[in-house]
């Protein structure tokens, strides 16, 4: 976190995700006043787990939400990676304490409403950040001096404006701050992610570890691991889609995803004939936005750079992007700041989006390359695959 934070300005912060909770903790940290306007009118995060690696778990650390994360997520040892359709163990990658000494920092699994609710905890408790619920931005002006939203509540009943010195887009993939900056639209990646929490009680014994498990296959896989203390496992299955959808967590019936795992290993099919209820996520790709920044107006998380769910990057570059936001307004004007921080971001999110794009091509990978795939795994070993990722997970806020 900065050190020496020039002059305090005002911030407005457009979407309450973790992205933009954590820009206004980061901002607010830094000595700035941030508002955060969200067009939901309540905080009820749908989704299941996520993964939070330990170049996002330092960042929390640093900002005061080290033991708050203990209590809200857990470590896994490792991962277990098995061949889809036999069950059998292709490798690993060592976790857990072995992550922490590696990287500085924990490798926590979390559900997705429980790092909300601590984030939402901690800008609560903040006098310098204010909520703004049920607003939907429906403009922008900027002029020299500041940046002006357009604000609606209340089905358009009311309106009204906040201006600010400047604008910070966290509202996601289907971001209205984006076409401010950058125009161009979403493609469909062709998959879908399929997603249900198992109560820890029904996991067939197999799989009931604290280690996460992957299953690749043929244009699919899965990954489950455990979240709420242990007591749940949350289970994602990602499966090719002939025409991406455009509703956001649509319900999912089960009879059809078990379709298409009809031919997987005993374990993981007994696994999920469990969920009777799933929602369902079109996944969709898009290009780091040209540019990030500019003028009075950042961008963040996936409003900037979406990153398909192949390296578990999604919220842990929305993090990463809060610390060098804060970094980079510390001691400089407005657009010079930004511009350095459209600068410090560009290659780093380039390149996890590139890996992350390889990583799926590697996960649904058949024939020869499923084979050389297996063979790279387990030549590496455990802490092998551990030690390639430390391009990603060991970086900090001052690299």
């Amino acid at each position: 976190m900065p050190r020496d934070p020039g002059p305090a300005l005002s911030v407005a912060v457009v979407g309450g995700g973790i992205g933009g909770l954590t820009a206004a903790l980061a901002l607010n940290a830094a000595g700035h006043a941030v508002t955060i306007a969200e067009r939901r009118t309540g905080f009820s995060e749908v989704g299941a787990g996520l993964q939070l690696s330990p170049n996002a778990s330092r960042v929390l650390a640093d900002l005061g939400l080290a033991a708050a994360l203990r209590r809200a997520g857990s470590e896994p040892p490792g991962v277990v990676v098995r061949a889809l359709d036999s069950g059998r163990k292709i490798g690993g990658v060592t976790l857990g304490a072995a992550a922490r000494d590696a990287f500085g920092a924990p490798y926590y699994v979390i559900h997705r409403a429980d790092l909300q609710t601590l984030l939402l905890d901690a800008v609560r408790s903040r006098p310098g950040i204010r909520l703004m619920m049920g607003r939907e931005v429906t403009g922008l002006t900027e002029t020299e001096d500041c940046v002006t939203l357009a604000l609606e509540s209340g089905n358009g009943a009311r309106s009204e404006n906040l201006s600010a010195d400047l604008v910070v887009g966290a509202d996601g993939l289907r971001s209205r701050i984006r076409v401010h900056l950058d125009p161009r639209g979403l493609s469909q990646a062709g998959m879908a992610a399929w997603r249900a929490i198992v109560p820890r009680e029904a996991v067939p014994e197999a799989l009931a570890g604290e280690a996460t498990g992957l299953w690749l296959g043929r244009g699919r896989h899965v990954v489950h691991y455990p979240i709420h203390a242990g007591r749940d496992l949350n289970v994602v299955a990602v499966v090719p889609e002939r025409q991406g959808d455009e509703d956001w967590g649509r319900l999912g019936e089960p009879a059809v995803l078990r379709a298409q795992f009809r031919d997987c290993a005993p374990d993981l099919a007994e696994l999920l004939t469990v969920p009777d209820s799933w929602l369902v996520w079109s996944l969709a790709d898009r290009p780091v936005a040209r540019p990030i920044a500019r003028g009075r107006i950042a961008l963040l998380g996936d409003a900037a750079h979406p990153v398909l769910p192949f390296l578990a990057q999604g919220a842990a570059l929305a993090i990463e992007d809060c610390a060098i936001l804060a970094q980079c307004l510390a001691a400089q004007p407005v657009a010079e700041a930004l511009d350095a921080y459209a600068r410090a971001r560009r290659r780093r999110v380039r390149r996890v989006q590139r890996a992350a794009r390889a990583n799926g091509r590697t996960y649904h990978a058949g024939g020869i390359t499923a084979f050389v795939r297996d063979a790279v795994m387990r030549r590496l070993g455990p802490d092998g695959m551990r030690e390639r990722y430390a391009w990603l997970y060991g970086w900090t806020p001052d690299a």
